[in-house]
C-alpha cells in the first residue's frame, strides 16, 4: 500500500511528495490520506483542520480530495486557498485548528506536489502521529453517519491576517521609507502577500514572479533561480532584492551589487543584529566554514545539524536557541514565529539594515567565505551508489588532500533523486578539482 511503501521516502520530514501522474500519488490516495488523518484526529478528540496550498495546478485536485476525506471522517475543514506554508502554520494557531495542512512541493517544479502537516502549535507533527496515520491508511474507509459528517468553509480574510502578522515582526524604529526593494515571489504562494507587506511598511517595491498560472511556479525564478532577481536589482538600482520559493518558507537575498546573500549570511546578520543576546545558532553540515569562524570570533556558538529544517529545529530546541538556517534559505527565527518563514526572516534583515544604517553588503562584509563547490548528479539508486567502496575511498582521499583546511560532504538528497557533492576549503582551485573528481566517480559508478 501507498503509505507503507513510501513512509520513509515521501512521508518523512517534509510530508508526502512526488510527481503528479507518475503512478505514485493519485487523487484517491490523497482522499484516503485525508480520511486516515481525520480518523486519527477524531480518536484524539480533535475536530478541525485547516488546508492551504501553493499555486501549482494540481493543488485544486489535491485540495478537493483532502477535503472529501476529512469530511468523510467527520472533521470540519477550513480552506485558505493559495497561502505560504508559514502562513498556514500561523493561521492554524490563530483559528485554533487542531491541525494544518499545506499542499505544496516547495521549491520543486509544477509537476511535483506534496503535503505537509502541522500541529495545532504550528510545528511539524510528531513521529508518533505519523505512525498512527500510516496505520489508519491501511484500513478500509468507513464514512461516519450523515449527521456526523464534517463541514467545509473558506476563510476569506486569511491573507489580511497574515500580512498584519508579518508586519508586526518588523522591529526597527523607522519604517522602510526611502528603501527600494525588488521582490521575486517565484510565481508561488507569496505573490499576493509579500508585496503588500513591504509596501505597507513604506518600501518602494518592484515585484517579479507574481503572475502564477499553475505551471510557472519556481520556473527560472525565486529562491532556487536568483539570476533574474540579481539582474533586476542592478537594473532598478535597488537597495536589495529578496527571493522566496514556491511556498514561501525559504528566502535568499541579493545585495545592491547583485551579490547573493544566502541562508548562512542571513543567519550571521540575525546573530549580530537581532537586538538579543545570542549565545549560539544552528547551521547544517552544508553551512560555510567562513560563517562558523566569523561567528565564533564574535563569541557566538555554532552547532551543525543534518540537512533539513526539522533537524535545525531539533538542535535549536535542545540548546534553547532562537536562530537557525540552512544555506538554501530555510531560516528559523523562533523569537518571532514557530517555523521557517521567508517573509518574516527577510523583515528581520530589513530591521537590521534600518537600525544600523548599513547596507546589506556592509552587514555581510565581515564574513570571509571559504570557496565552496556544490555539484549534483541525478541517479536512480542513490543508496546503492552511496554504499560504493570506490566512492568511499575517493571521499577519504579528497579529505586527506584538504587536510584541516576544508571539508567534503557527499550525500543523497532527501527530496530529489540526486547525489549531492560539496567540497569546501581555503584553496579554491583544489576545491573545484576535488568536486569534479568526486562527481566523475559518481558518474562512473552509475554506468
Amino acid at each position: 500500500m501507498f503509505m507503507k511503501e513510501t513512509q520513509k521516502k515521501y512521508f518523512g520530514t517534509d510530508g508526502i511528495r512526488n510527481r503528479v501522474g507518475s503512478g505514485m500519488i493519485r487523487p484517491d490516495q490523497i482522499l484516503k490520506l485525508g480520511w486516515a488523518t481525520g480518523k486519527v484526529m477524531k480518536a484524539r478528540g480533535e475536530s478541525k483542520v485547516m488546508i492551504g496550498k501553493d499555486t501549482r495546478i494540481s493543488g485544486y485536485m489535491f485540495e478537493s480530495a483532502l477535503e472529501a476525506g476529512f469530511i468523510a471522517a467527520g472533521i470540519d475543514v477550513m480552506l485558505l486557498g493559495p497561502m505560504p506554508t508559514p502562513a498556514v502554520a500561523y493561521l492554524t494557531q490563530t483559528f485554533h485548528a487542531d491541525a494544518g495542512i499545506v499542499i505544496s512541493a516547495s521549491h520543486n517544479p509544477h509537476h511535483d506536489n506534496g503535503i505537509k502537516f502541522f500541529s495545532s502549535q504550528g510545528k511539524k507533527i510528531s513521529d508518533s502521529i505519523e505512525l498512527e496515520v500510516e496505520a489508519a491508511f491501511e484500513e478500509d474507509i468507513e464514512v461516519v453517519p450523515s449527521e456526523q459528517l464534517g463541514k467545509a468553509k473558506r476563510i476569506e480574510d486569511a491573507a489580511g491576517r497574515y500580512i498584519e502578522f508579518c508586519k508586526s515582526t518588523y522591529s526597527a524604529q523607522a519604517k522602510l521609507d526611502g528603501y527600494k526593494v525588488v521582490l521575486d515571489c517565484s510565481n508561488g504562494a507569496t505573490y499576493h502577500i509579500a508585496p503588500h507587506v513591504f509596501e505597507e511598511l513604506g518600501a518602494e517595491v518592484v515585484s517579479i514572479g507574481v503572475n502564477p498560472n499553475g505551471i510557472n511556479i519556481n520556473h527560472e525564478c525565486g529562491a532556487t533561480h536568483v539570476e533574474a532577481l540579481q539582474a533586476e536589482v542592478v537594473k532598478q538600482r535597488a537597495n536589495l532584492g529578496i527571493a522566496f520559493d514556491g511556498d514561501g518558507d525559504r528566502v535568499i537575498m541579493v545585495d545592491e551589487f547583485g551579490k547573493v546573500v544566502d541562508g548562512d549570511l542571513i543567519l550571521y546578520i540575525l546573530a549580530m543584529h537581532s537586538g538579543l543576546e545570542v549565545k549560539g545558532v544552528v547551521g547544517t553540515v552544508m553551512s560555510n566554514l567562513g560563517v562558523e569562524n566569523a561567528l565564533r570570533d564574535k563569541g557566538v556558538g555554532f552547532e551543525r545539524s543534518q540537512v533539513g529544517d526539522r533537524y535545525v529545529m531539533q538542535k535549536l530546541t535542545e540548546q534553547d536557541w532562537k536562530f537557525g538556517a540552512e544555506p538554501s534559505g530555510h531560516v528559523l527565527c523562533l523569537n518571532k514565529t514557530s517555523t521557517g518563514d521567508g517573509i518574516v526572516a527577510s523583515l528581520q534583515i530589513m530591521s537590521a539594515i534600518v537600525s544600523t544604517g548599513k547596507s546589506l553588503a556592509e552587514l555581510t562584509g565581515e564574513v570571509e567565505f571559504y570557496p565552496q563547490v556544490l555539484k549534483n548528479k541525478r541517479v536512480d539508486n542513490a543508496k546503492k551508489i552511496m554504499g560504493s567502496d570506490v566512492l568511499r575511498e575517493a571521499i577519504i582521499q579528497a579529505e586527506q588532500r584538504l587536510g584541516s583546511q576544508g571539508r567534503v560532504l557527499v550525500r543523497a538528497s532527501g527530496t530529489e533523486p540526486l547525489i549531492r557533492v560539496m567540497v569546501e576549503g581555503a584553496d579554491g582551485v583544489l576545491v573545484e578539482t576535488l568536486a569534479n573528481e568526486l562527481i566523475n566517480v559518481v558518474e562512473s559508478e552509475i554506468s
